[in-house]
């Protein structure tokens, strides 16, 4: 997932009188919190549209396989997303309630059954027809660079942005045996990204699951790169094996569209998932027959 640099130039100075600024957060944050959690609730209870469970069995087959309690909560979730997100059309795209009700189910899965901020760093997602052109460069193995073009279906940002190809949203969410989902992708590195930086440990609970998740994680992707070398049969894209961001991503793909592949290949990594996304896609009836 390619990331523009950083931008230069001073950090905001903090505001004078520090200490003041600092009081008054202190007192005012907790009625914020509240206020923000008190418009959720509301929006979790408004009615979810006829025609956008319509939109959802046709474009995300996932949820149709999912329980009446289960699609209930992502109803109330993708009210929220679609309501504190901005949704921007780009390249002649116009925006209908198909493609942000689409993207915004797919985001809503990765967070159910757990305690979010419903992913704090993202405010804006652009979401071009088909998949753009952006002129990328890469460093060879004797220091030369070298420019091309480069296709891509999305991609995110820690400005707070991202990009999403329209076309390959439908297909990644249509198609549940090709192992790619553009919208599970980009969104794990915003989950990714809640921990201060994306290099594929999210946030989590306590210091005891950083160090079960790493320990996890690193020897998953040992193996993985492994039969990658050895040019094996993987059940997680070959990509994966970038680094240990791309291998996240890529793995929390396969945990929701090929569940049963992946819990035979990688127990100990599909466990890990499992626990931190409190899901065990694998033991849903429709992946079992």
């Amino acid at each position: 997932m390619p990331r523009p640099n950083e931008p230069s130039g001073p950090h905001n100075a903090p505001p004078t009188g520090t200490s003041d600024y600092a009081r008054s957060y202190a007192i005012l944050s907790p009625m914020f919190g509240f206020l923000k959690e008190k418009r959720r609730r509301k929006l979790r209870e408004e009615l979810f549209p006829e025609a956008w469970s319509a939109v959802l069995a046709q474009n995300f087959p996932l949820y149709s396989r999912m329980t009446e309690e289960d699609r209930t909560e992502l109803h109330g979730r993708i009210h929220i997303l679609l309501k504190e997100k901005t949704f921007e059309g780009c390249d002649g795209l116009e925006l209908t309630d198909e493609i942000r009700v689409t993207i915004a189910a797919q985001a809503a899965l990765l967070l159910l059954h757990r305690e979010t901020d419903y992913y704090p760093q993202l405010h804006s997602i652009l979401v071009y027809p088909e998949t753009y052109v952006v002129e990328a460069e890469e460093v060879d193995e004797v220091g030369v660079v070298h420019e091309f073009d480069d296709d891509r279906s999305g991609e995110t940002w820690e400005q707070g942005s991202m990009i999403l190809a329209w076309d390959e949203v439908l297909e990644g969410g249509r198609d549940l045996d090709d192992d790619f989902n553009v919208v599970f992708h980009e969104f794990a590195h915003q989950l990714d990204l809640e921990n201060g930086e994306i290099d594929g440990i999210p946030r989590l609970e306590s210091k005891d699951h950083y160090a079960k998740w790493t320990k996890t994680l690193m020897a998953a992707f040992e193996l993985f790169r492994k039969d990658v070398r050895r040019r094996k049969r993987t059940a997680i894209d070959p990509y994966a094996a970038e680094d240990l961001s791309e291998f996240f991503a890529v793995s929390v793909e396969s945990f929701f569209e090929q569940p049963l592949r992946l819990k035979k290949t990688y127990p100990a990594l599909y466990q890990q998932l499992s626990e931190y996304f409190r899901q065990d896609p694998a033991a849903w009836e429709s992946f079992k027959t």
